[in-house]
C-alpha cells in the first residue's frame, strides 16, 4: 500500500485514529502511529480497532475468499466481543453492532449463554434470531429468551392495542349522532347542514348553535377471524406480526379468533391465542409449504360464513402445487366467508410474493394485499360495518 499524506488539517491524532477505524487494519502500516495521542486514547482506539475488526472482517474475508491467518493475540470470543462493544460504544451505536452480529453476520453464540442474552437490547432484530434459533436453546439460556419474547410481543401488542380497538370496536356509524362529544368523530358535513340557516351574511360567517358526533357502534355478534400464517423462514417477521394481532383481536369481545400456523403440516394454535408468546415459541420456522392443506383446515373452522373473514398470511409460493391452493380458495369464498391473502404484515408493507397466484386468487373472489397491522383492523372494522373494500 503506498504512504498515505494526509492534508495537514486531517494530521491531528484524532483524525489519523478515525481513519484507521474505517480503513481498517489493512490501512495501519500507511497511517502510521499516532505519537502526540494520549497512552489511554490509543489503547481506546486501538481496543475499538480490534473490536470492529472482529464483526466487519467476515465481509472483507468473504468478498475476497480468503481466510488468513494473523499474528494478533488470541481470537476474541464472542461474549467478551459483545462486553467490551457494549462499555466502549454509545448504546445506540452497540445495539446496531448487535444487530449486525445477529442478522447479517450470524454470531449465534450470542444467544447461547443466558448472561449474553441478558444483556442484549430486547428488539425485533433479536426476537427474530431466538425464534430461529430456539430448537438449539437450553436451560437458562432457553428461559431467558422467553423472557425476552414476552417483553418484544407485549409491546408490539401494546402499540397495537390501540389501533386495533379504535377500529373494531370505536367505528362510527354514519347514520346516527350522539351526545358524547369526541374530536375524531366530529361530523363536520352534518353540522354545516343543520346550521345553514345560521350564516351570516353581512360577517360572511357561520354561527354554530350546535355540533354533531358520529356514534360509535359496537357489536355483541362476534365476528370470526381465522388468521392462517405461513411459517417459512422468509415469512418470520410476519409471523410475529401475525400472532401478535391475533392475540390483540382476541381480546375483544366482538371476535372470535384461531390461529393456524403451517408449512407442509398444519398446526392449530388457537389455545395460544390470548398469549402471543407461547404461540411463538411453538413455531418451528423453516420447511416446504402447503397452502392447500392449510386453507382446507381452516375450511373446517368456518361455521358461520357471512360473518367469517379467513386472513391468509403468505408469499403464495406453494411448494406442493397450486391446484389444491386454488381449490381450497374458492371453496371458502364460495361459502360466504371474506378471504383475504396477505402477502405481508408487518410496518414496511415490503416482500416477495408469487404475482401470478395472487392475481388467480383475487380473480376467484379474495382480496390481495400488503398491509400493516392497522391498515388489517381498518380493513375488517370495515368488513363488520358492511364494506371492506382494498
Amino acid at each position: 500500500m503506498t504512504k498515505m499524506n494526509p492534508p495537514a488539517s486531517a494530521s491531528s491524532p484524532l483524525l489519523v485514529n478515525r481513519w484507521r477505524l474505517v480503513l481498517g487494519k489493512y490501512a495501519a502500516g500507511a497511517l502510521g502511529g499516532c505519537s502526540d495521542a494520549g497512552e489511554g486514547e490509543q489503547a481506546d482506539y486501538a481496543e475499538i480497532d480490534e473490536l470492529l475488526h472482529f464483526l466487519y472482517d467476515r465481509e472483507y474475508s468473504a468478498e475476497r475468499g480468503v481466510r488468513e491467518g494473523g499474528a494478533e493475540d488470541s481470537r476474541l470470543s464472542v461474549p467478551v466481543w459483545l462486553r467490551r462493544v457494549q462499555r466502549l460504544f454509545p448504546r445506540e451505536t452497540a445495539e446496531k453492532l448487535e444487530a449486525h452480529a445477529l442478522d447479517r453476520y450470524g454470531l449465534t453464540d450470542l444467544l447461547r449463554d443466558a448472561s449474553v442474552l441478558a444483556s442484549l437490547e430486547p428488539n425485533m432484530t433479536l426476537l427474530k434470531q431466538i425464534l430461529a434459533l430456539k430448537g438449539l436453546m437450553k436451560g437458562a439460556a432457553l428461559n431467558m429468551a422467553r423472557r425476552i419474547v414476552r417483553q418484544v410481543t407485549e409491546e408490539l401488542k401494546r402499540k397495537m392495542q390501540y389501533e386495533v380497538r379504535a377500529a373494531i370496536t370505536g367505528r362510527r356509524d354514519r347514520h346516527e349522532s350522539t351526545r358524547i362529544r369526541c374530536a375524531k368523530n366530529f361530523d363536520i358535513k352534518k353540522t354545516i347542514r343543520k346550521n345553514l340557516k345560521n350564516y351570516n351574511r353581512e360577517r360572511e360567517c357561520l354561527l354554530v348553535e350546535r355540533v354533531f358526533f358520529y356514534r360509535n357502534l359496537t357489536r355483541f355478534n362476534p365476528y370470526h377471524i381465522i388468521i392462517c400464517v405461513d411459517e417459512s423462514g422468509s415469512m418470520v417477521e410476519n409471523v410475529i406480526h401475525s400472532a401478535v394481532m391475533a392475540g390483540s383481536f382476541a381480546s375483544l369481545p366482538v371476535l372470535a379468533v384461531k390461529l393456524v400456523v403451517f408449512d407442509t403440516n398444519v398446526v392449530d394454535l388457537s389455545e395460544y391465542v390470548q398469549d402471543p408468546t407461547e404461540a411463538l415459541m411453538s413455531v418451528q420456522l423453516g420447511g416446504g409449504t402447503d397452502i392447500g392443506r392449510a386453507l382446507a383446515y381452516c375450511e373446517t373452522l368456518i361455521s358461520t360464513p357471512h360473518r367469517t373473514i379467513v386472513v391468509l398470511v403468505s408469499d403464495l409460493c406453494d411448494g406442493q402445487g397450486y391446484r389444491p391452493m386454488y381449490a381450497g380458495a374458492r371453496r371458502i369464498v364460495e361459502t360466504g366467508a371474506r378471504l383475504i391473502a396477505l402477502t405481508s404484515l408487518d410496518q414496511n408493507c415490503v416482500g416477495m410474493y408469487d404475482r401470478t397466484a395472487a392475481k388467480h386468487l383475487a380473480a376467484l373472489g379474495a382480496s390481495v394485499a400488503a398491509l400493516t397491522p392497522g391498515r388489517l383492523a381498518d380493513w375488517i372494522g370495515e368488513v363488520m360495518a358492511g364494506g371492506g373494500k382494498l
